[in-house]
């Protein structure tokens, strides 16, 4: 319970606070504005928590950011408040978070890594016509809905995929061609079934022949079998596409057994990062990797990328992609003056966001799908991950065909 304060005021002393509280009530209600909530949904537990934490210190970040410049200006200097949501890697826990977060009455979401619990929490939301802006999730069924309060600043597994078959068909004409077939490998939930199908049915369009498409189950602990299978196929490329923990002890056993190919080339690949890079050089050294990554040419993300490593964390896709999400919320909200749903809605559909730390053109929503998102290229060399395409965000070129281990 408020605690209650008496003062006592002479009369003359209560007509002149009186007027000089009418005369100051705008800024008063200004600083009295309330705090506009945003739920913040990520797998902070479960098999991919380091991703989650990762894109909850993204949108967090970026919140706290928000508040320090002084809120939303349109709207009095309104705050944000993050209300923080485990989904715990599991489809009904996503919904049960968007339901209790509605119930705290929440004006928009953001989230939520996965794609199953990204589709399932979007739908969710729907119900309240709650603006949901997604921050990773790859699956493109998350903007095929007709759902209008949906939004992804990303771009999806169907854009990555295309982006990705030009530029190794680029790679590979300008070393002679060596590579001529592939193995895909890919956890079995729906972004990575979506991307290898993707794969598997456009590789001929570059003269390469998908010899085998392997699924496997998430969370895999034992990739021996797999790694014997793709050695007996002996492909010049294994395209892989899943999440952070698989993604790593694929590549190490794939090392370990000392799998020789012309490249290691995946789209979406979970754990190609600098945790990866930096925790497993030797087995990392020439892979590359389609994916979100920001513009190595910006100096704001450059800035971020300081500011996060010197908080001890890895400056990972989840960490910018969080905190470009919030960005595009806070400026939308700017514009809307209001958190309005309908008001909120409508502002973000017709954003032109300018996204300063990814290698994007202007944000242009189609469907709730941003038509400037345009995934990198990027090749771990020497310790460090370097852009190799496209070109005008490029810090290095590729080593392609990689040397033998």
């Amino acid at each position: 319970m408020k605690k209650q304060v008496t003062i006592s005021v002479s009369r003359r002393g209560f007509v002149a606070g009186a007027l000089a509280g009418s005369l100051a009530a705008p800024s008063v209600l200004r600083a009295q504005s309330a705090a506009i909530k945003v739920g913040l949904i990520h797998p902070v537990t479960g098999f991919v928590a380091y991703n989650g934490q990762q894109g909850r210190l993204g949108g967090t970040m970026a919140i706290e950011d928000i508040n320090k410049a002084g809120g939303i200006k349109s709207m009095g200097g309104a705050k944000l408040e993050a209300l923080l949501g485990d989904s715990q890697s599991k489809v009904e826990v996503g919904v049960a978070e968007v339901e209790k977060m509605n119930e705290q009455g929440v004006a928009a979401y953001i989230g939520c890594f996965q794609s199953p619990v990204t589709i399932a929490a979007t739908q969710a939301a729907a119900k309240y016509n709650t603006p949901f802006l997604v921050d990773v999730a790859a699956s493109d069924v998350i903007v095929n809905r007709g759902l209008k309060n949906t939004f992804r600043l990303m771009p999806g597994f169907g854009v990555c995929v295309d982006d990705g078959i030009a530029n190794l068909g680029n790679i590979n004409k300008a070393a002679g061609s060596p590579a001529k077939t592939a193995v895909i490998v890919h956890e079995s939930g729906e972004f990575g079934t979506g991307t290898a199908k993707l794969l598997a049915s456009k590789l001929p369009s570059i003269g390469i022949e998908a010899k085998e498409v392997i699924a496997h189950d998430n969370p895999t602990r034992n990739f021996d079998n797999i790694a014997l299978r793709i050695r007996s196929i002996a492909p010049d490329i294994v395209m892989m596409s899943n999440y952070q923990n698989e993604y790593m002890l694929l590549a190490r056993t794939l090392f370990q057994q000392k799998v020789n190919v012309a490249g290691f080339y995946s789209i979406l690949g979970g754990g190609f990062n600098y945790k990866f890079v930096k925790e497993m050089p030797d087995v990392s050294q020439y892979m590359m990797d389609v994916n979100h990554w920001f513009n190595p040419k910006s100096e704001k993300a450059q800035a971020l990328k300081k500011r996060v490593e010197a908080g001890g964390a890895l400056f990972t896709f989840e960490v910018y992609l969080g905190y470009s999400t919030a960005m595009l919320l806070a400026d939308s909200l700017e514009r809307a003056g209001s958190a309005d749903k309908a008001k909120l809605t409508d502002a973000i559909a017709s954003s032109t966001f300018k996204a300063e730390l990814m290698p994007y053109g202007p944000t242009k929503f189609v469907n709730g799908q941003n038509q400037g998102a345009k995934p990198a290229v990027m090749q771990s060399i020497k310790g460090d991950i370097e852009v190799i395409a496209p070109e005008e965000f490029a810090s290095a070129k590729a080593v392609f065909p990689k040397p033998k281990f």
